[in-house]
């Protein structure tokens, strides 16, 4: 992480990240279109009322992974090594012992979790069945989480990459078999999902845990417990755990409202969104996970020059991505809809109308995301989750309830651009009150 960074260099070593939180993000996906199309619109929505709160749940390790590779990346800035590996070791081993207790008490509460987040009917069975089978695999999905950013820092993000690939084609493949073939529906899909989940936290391990692993990143075998680097790594990843929780809570609230005004086939217009929102925005989140080990690094440094350049660059990047990938969902909205819910007309054009007002938010999400990002890659996580926690829980969640009653069902889908428009105003600010004290 040496030397300077221009557009070429940024963009050679990062598309790794990307790639595999696209890769990601397509492999999850992959269980929607199945369910939706095999087992047909009631499962596709039970599956979208659970699936929120087993990303609350994950999002566990994506906190410890995001703040704990910032605090790494920054101490490797410092060249200490010793100490980076020690805090390494101590939050890999605490990843997988909250993820057993965890997953363990969500398993039996599963009915009442279904029912508080909306399911009826027959979607309770739907919802408790794929929630269970999920949960199961939870450690190893969370581990993943944990260990992605953490390839960054050990400069090696292509084996995040092959993790990604090799949990997507898993879930694939399995899908294609015990769906398609052998006609399991919903539990079919949760099976092949749980499998990719283990293949997506063994491989990591495995690497970082071998001989193969000639990086500066290792695992330490005597690593006792350090209150105040688990403390620093928590908060540093706040924000990332405040965003991620609220963005699932956010879509709690939202599979509520349209329960109320449209119905099932709202959730189901609401889960295409998603997934779709979902591939994309993780080309922002790729982005930040990668190159926030690099600030961190050039913070550790000391290097305010290229903390300036960073900052410029990455706002043109975003700046150009956003529109890129707007102008695509625009263009492409119908064949969109189609591909997951084309069996039912009404649904369809549902699902693209809504898409259509809902995907506008891409001009602006992706430089909130960054700016959240970029106060966390500073080891400032109090104002990183700042940003996150007004972002969703108070714009988004306000909009969300407000807009509907003055506007009606429209209001539901432009709840996020609005929310986005205040969210940018509030990090633009942040980012010039702080620009002082960290020098960028």
């Amino acid at each position: 992480m040496e030397g300077h960074y221009g557009y070429r260099r940024i963009l050679k070593e990062l598309w790794p990240m990307v790639l595999m939180l696209m890769v990601t993000s397509v492999y999850n996906i992959v269980d929607g279109w199945f369910i939706s199309n095999y087992a047909g619109s009631t499962a596709f929505a039970a599956m979208n009322i659970i699936w929120p709160a087993i990303a609350i749940i994950s999002a566990l390790g994506l906190m410890v992974g995001t703040g704990g590779s910032a605090l790494v990346s920054k101490t490797f800035g410092e060249h200490n090594f010793e100490r980076g590996n020690h805090i390494f070791t101590m939050l890999i081993r605490l990843t997988i012992l909250a993820s057993i207790l965890i997953s363990g008490l969500f398993i039996v509460l599963m009915r009442p979790s279904a029912i508080a987040l909306g399911a009826e009917g027959e979607m309770i069975e739907y919802a408790v069945t794929y929630g269970r089978i999920l949960t199961l695999a939870l450690p190893f999905y969370m581990l993943q989480l944990a260990l992605q950013p953490f390839c960054m820092t050990a400069g090696r993000p292509e084996i995040g990459t092959y993790t990604s690939i090799a949990c997507g084609l898993t879930n694939i493949l399995l899908d294609i078999l015990f769906v398609g073939v052998f006609g399991w529906g919903l539990t079919g899909a949760a099976v092949a999902t749980a499998l990719s989940f283990v293949v997506g936290g063994a491989i990591p391990i495995l690497f970082f845990g071998s001989k193969r692993n000639t990086t500066h990143l290792q695992f330490l075998t005597n690593s006792p417990a350090d209150g105040p680097a688990i403390r620093q790594s928590l908060l540093n990843g706040l924000s990332e755990f405040v965003g991620n929780i609220s963005f699932n809570i956010i879509a709690i609230c939202y599979n509520l409202q349209l329960m109320k005004y449209i119905g099932e086939n709202g959730v189901s217009a609401y889960g295409v969104l998603m997934y779709i929102g979902f591939i994309f925005g993780s080309a922002f989140i790729g982005y930040n996970m990668g190159f926030s080990q690099v600030i961190s690094y050039k913070y550790g440094a000391g290097d305010k020059a290229e903390l300036r350049s960073l900052l410029r660059k990455s706002c043109t990047l975003i700046a150009v991505a956003g529109l890129i990938i707007t102008v695509i969902i625009e263009a492409f909205a119908p064949r969109i809809s189609a591909l997951f819910v084309g069996y039912d007309a009404a649904l369809r054009d549902l699902t693209t109308y809504a898409m259509r007002i809902y995907m506008i938010s891409f001009l602006i999400c992706g430089f909130n995301m960054f700016a959240s990002a970029w106060f966390t890659a500073l080891n400032n996580g109090p104002v990183s989750a700042v940003i996150s926690f007004m972002r969703t829980l108070v714009f988004e969640m306000g909009c969300v309830f407000l807009l509907p009653a003055l506007v009606g069902i429209d209001g539901i889908w432009l709840s996020v651009n609005a929310a986005e428009v205040l969210a940018l105003i509030l990090s633009a600010v942040l980012i010039s009150t702080f620009r002082k004290r960290y020098g960028y």
